[in-house]
């Protein structure tokens, strides 16, 4: 049975905070492979000394804070962040509220009386390009510095590459808004996937012999729209198929809609959350001259989305469970 995954507020009572914990911290969108070598790192940290480690970020993501006017391509909401955290194997997360206090707080004030203080931590994982505090003045070094008189432990991870490439969530988003799903899944080190309601759309799939589960993606989504060979979580269970993202050009080139063929599934699934994970990229989006064409598409969409999904039957994220 996996471990409870203790999520801190900032509403939490001090006294419900476990003292003398690990902290892994960093904004962590999309909980990539230098995410998680910092989430090791402090893992690691916890387990030489007994203690328990814990992720620390923020939300809204910073940028949300600082540039509210401008679109920002999220890799994860709130909910799925912390669904892959506590997956991980970490015993929980802190969430601190990013607002203009928070924006305002002193690299100092935020050690001093954030970490030290509020979270009594006794040792601290960041990634080499972690900054924090009123003009992002707070760096690895300045904990590095500060750690000897803290009496806590600084683990500064360096940045973790891919054919030399460092890893980052913005290359991650610049992958998936070009289709290149093998370079996102090698970043992150799983599929991408999204998380959304079933919602009712205008039945055309089912007319054609395809009827699709509908997702409205958020607004900001940058995913290129195209075909793609996906693997959808209900619970537990797990169900292959084919899905269009995009905006339908054969027929009203409207808001961009995720739909979503699941190969051998019969049922209804109206109002039910679906994780859904991008296994493999087939094309871009088309539009047909009639609909005789389409099908045949689609039929052959579907083998090849067939044989992607069949290739690699276990892809799919590790996902913990929240209360």
């Amino acid at each position: 049975m996996a471990p409870h995954f203790n999520v801190i507020r900032d509403t939490t009572p001090v006294s419900a905070i476990p003292r003398g914990a690990v902290v892994a911290m960093g904004n962590f969108d999309g909980v990539h492979l230098g995410h998680r070598a910092v989430i090791a790192a402090a893992m690691e940290m916890g387990r030489a000394h007994g203690r328990p480690a814990l992720a620390l970020t923020f939300e809204p993501h910073p940028r949300r804070f600082f540039s509210p006017n401008t679109p920002q391509f999220r890799l994860t909401d709130e909910n799925a962040k912390l669904r892959l955290l506590a997956g991980t194997g970490l015993a929980g997360a802190v969430v601190m509220t990013f607002d203009k206090a928070r924006a305002g707080t002193t690299a100092q004030d935020f050690i001093h009386h954030d970490l030290i203080g509020r979270l009594g931590v006794s040792g601290i994982a960041v990634g080499y390009d972690f900054h924090f505090g009123k003009g992002r003045v707070g760096s690895p070094s300045l904990l590095v510095n500060e750690a000897p008189r803290l009496g806590i432990e600084v683990d500064v991870q360096p940045h973790v590459d891919i054919d030399e490439r460092p890893v980052s969530s913005s290359a991650i988003r610049i992958a998936l808004a070009e289709g290149q799903l093998d370079e996102a899944t090698a970043m992150l080190g799983a599929p991408w996937f999204v998380t959304g309601e079933v919602i009712h759309g205008e039945k055309r799939g089912r007319d054609l012999g395809y009827p699709t589960a509908n997702i409205r993606l958020d607004a900001n989504c940058g995913l290129k729209h195209g075909i793609y060979a996906v693997r959808v979580g209900r619970g537990a269970e797990r169900l292959d198929g084919v899905a269009s993202f995009g905006r339908r050009p054969t027929f009203d080139n409207g808001a961009p809609l995720l739909e979503i063929f699941l190969f051998d599934f019969k049922g209804d699934l109206y109002g039910q959350a679906l994780d859904c994970a991008f296994i493999g990229f087939i094309r871009e989006e088309l539009k047909f001259e009639g609909i005789e064409a389409l099908i045949r598409q689609m039929d052959d969409d579907s083998t090849r989305a067939r044989a992607i999904l069949a290739a690699a039957p276990d892809a799919f994220p590790r996902l913990g469970a929240l209360d």
